[in-house]
């Protein structure tokens, strides 16, 4: 070989290793560089808990550390509203939940983004139950006895709500609407001041997430006459759901998923589905989620903008038949 021949491969060699640097960086994300899960609530709530039970996940399965940054605010479009606004680079992440991804868009049409257009989904994490809970007092068991009862008085029956817009308020319209009954919503500052007032039968009705109602209802303080997903949960077996209570089909739970920027590369958000996966298989997690009524769901990439679709159409049209704004 000559030496002209000898540096022409040299080059070569060394334009074949410079193009295989930026495949070589992708490879190794993120690196050394933390990973930002944020969620849009506030600490100590059944999101903030599945959010730091994936980041301990996620950490260990993937090369850098995964923190959870919560940015609650305005039914959580505050953080959706960051993380449309963050580089796609992967190092930002969002815990997004079906009341802000596929409700707040009906209700908050000035929030600053799109949520097709902001971000790509790279799966759906858990889903969780809400119960339909009726104070001791009300002196109700099922959920025949609550229609008949809101039927014969009717206007005297009233549901706590955090506001218009969460899970549980949404969950109680789409009920009322399927049960063809009126009750009056009180509004109350949060979820705790509402389950408060179902405690003392200030409300008669409310509807729980699994977190809050299942203490509660073992000490005796709330009755639970109904679930809201489609199979009864383990932790609450006699309690029927109201699909098999005269209302099939019905569904309405809390649902999480994993998305990131729109623009984010295929190749990390293919890295997030598997890592993602391999956390929500993992046994000890599965335990963790199901010791407070939440059941791991593992959904991909290419399932994430059908079921998007349907969820916004579905809750799109319960906010427009009842008339429901932010007044």
């Amino acid at each position: 070989m000559t030496n002209l021949t000898r540096r022409g491969f040299g080059a070569a060699s060394l334009g074949l290793i410079a193009a295989a640097r930026p495949a070589s960086a992708q490879d190794a994300w993120p690196g050394t560089r933390p990973v930002s899960l944020v969620v849009s609530w506030a600490p100590g709530g059944s999101s903030d808990f599945t959010a730091r039970l994936l980041a301990q996940g996620l950490s260990r399965e993937l090369p850098g550390n995964v923190v959870v940054d919560n940015r609650p605010g305005a039914s959580g479009t505050i953080g959706h509203a960051s993380v449309a606004r963050a580089r796609p680079d992967g190092t930002t992440l969002l815990l997004g939940v079906n009341s802000t991804y596929a409700m707040s868009r009906h209700l908050f049409p000035q929030r600053g983004y799109d949520d097709e257009r902001a971000f790509v989904g790279i799966g759906r994490v858990a889903i969780s139950p809400i119960f339909l809970c009726v104070s001791r007092a009300l002196g109700v068991t099922d959920i025949a006895g609550l229609v008949a009862r809101a039927k014969a008085e009717p206007g005297r029956l009233s549901y706590g709500s955090s506001g218009a817009g969460s899970s549980a308020h949404l969950a109680t319209e789409l009920f009322l609407r399927a049960a063809a009954i009126d009750i009056l919503n009180v509004t109350y500052r949060g979820g705790a001041p509402a389950v408060q007032a179902l405690v003392t039968n200030e409300v008669q009705v409310a509807f729980v997430d699994g977190v809050t109602a299942l203490p509660l209802m073992a000490a005796g303080q709330i009755v639970a006459i109904g679930i809201s997903s489609l199979e009864r949960n383990s932790l609450a077996p006699t309690v029927p759901t109201i699909a098999e209570s005269g209302f099939p089909g019905f569904e309405a739970t809390t649902n999480w998923s994993l998305l990131a920027p729109a623009g984010t590369p295929p190749a990390i958000i293919a890295r997030l589905a598997a890592a993602k996966s391999a956390v929500l298989r993992t046994q000890d997690v599965i335990d963790r989620m199901r010791q407070v009524a939440i059941v791991p769901m593992d959904g991909t990439p290419e399932q994430f903008p059908e079921y998007l679709a349907a969820e916004s159409a579905k809750w799109g049209e319960v906010i427009r038949s009842r008339g429901i704004t932010l007044e």
